[in-house]
């Protein structure tokens, strides 16, 4: 364990020691070109910070190791980072890496405990592992969530675009643009819709991947109303009118199951929290009084 730990010690100082130098040569370079252009009386030009060109470099060097040793982005990943929000090919790139740099600095973490170190290393190289995963799944969980919360809104948006004489697809650009400042999220699902279809993909295919991207039963139930209003020639207007009249419904049902739920949820609380100070205050006193009568009765 001394051999790991003296190796571990000394690789991070190497590191901090190329570090510092490499900032220091940095910082000496920016200022002979600051005081070279005071000279010249020219205007300095700004490129991109240090930290930004250092970042740069990092990632690039993380992502020629990561594809050396065969770790890719791959379909799967992409679906999970959109339904995350996160559309950006940059976003799939940062996860991977930081995948595999955390473990790497869990296990030099994990060296300088001088105590159960090999535990220690394990553990923290499985959650530096695991950590972004989970991080990915809460983001998922919380955008979906917020969905959920907005679709009401939405749907009633849509039937009054609707009553109004606007197509469906005005309609729900219409609606995203109201609520992009209140359900940024419906707000992003919508617009992708209108690019895909700008973009020559069928109108159907679009909103069942909106569905496959969000996986909520209300996001699925509106797109296969839809769906079924686009086949048969349904009146549309009426179509939303009756699912948002539904979806209010389930609203209602499902407020009333979790008021009917809270007396049994307070049970708990009021027996372990509650019963025992209102005894306290009740009975307390009186043993009090008790105690003192059976001393004086001793005496």
């Amino acid at each position: 364990m001394n051999l790991v730990y003296d190796f571990a010690l000394g690789s991070t100082l190497f590191c901090f020691a190329a570090l510092a130098f490499y900032f220091l040569l940095q910082m000496r370079t920016a200022r002979a070109g600051r005081r070279l252009a005071q000279i010249t009386e020219m205007q300095p030009v700004k490129g991109p910070s240090l930290v930004k060109v250092t970042g740069q470099r990092l990632m690039k060097a993380l992502t020629s190791l990561r594809l050396h040793l065969g770790i890719a982005s791959n379909d799967k990943l992409a679906k999970r980072f959109a339904a995350a929000g996160m559309r950006k090919p940059d976003a799939a790139e940062m996860y991977l890496t930081v995948r595999i740099l955390a473990p790497i600095l869990g296990v030099i973490a994990g060296t300088f405990v001088h105590t159960n170190t090999f535990l220690a290393i394990v553990v923290l190289a499985a959650a530096g592992y695991l950590g972004p995963d989970l991080w990915l799944e809460r983001q998922i969980k919380s955008r979906r969530h917020r969905i959920h919360r907005s679709m009401p809104d939405a749907v009633d948006l849509l039937v009054i675009c609707v009553d109004a004489g606007l197509g469906l697809d005005q309609a729900m650009l219409r609606v995203g643009q109201e609520l992009a400042v209140s359900h940024p999220e419906i707000n992003q699902e919508f617009l992708q819709i209108n690019r895909e279809q700008r973009a020559g993909r069928p109108r159907l295919e679009a909103w069942q991947e909106m569905a496959e991207r969000t996986q909520l039963p209300d996001v699925q139930n509106f797109v296969s109303m839809l769906v079924q209003t686009e086949r048969f020639g349904t009146p549309i207007a009426r179509a939303l009118n009756a699912f948002s009249d539904g979806m209010r419904l389930q609203r209602k049902q499902q407020a009333e199951e979790k008021a009917a739920k809270t007396s049994v949820k307070l049970l708990f609380p009021l027996v372990l929290f509650i019963f025992p100070c209102i005894f306290i205050v009740l009975l307390g006193p009186a043993a009090i009084t008790i105690v003192k009568t059976f001393s004086q009765l001793k005496h």
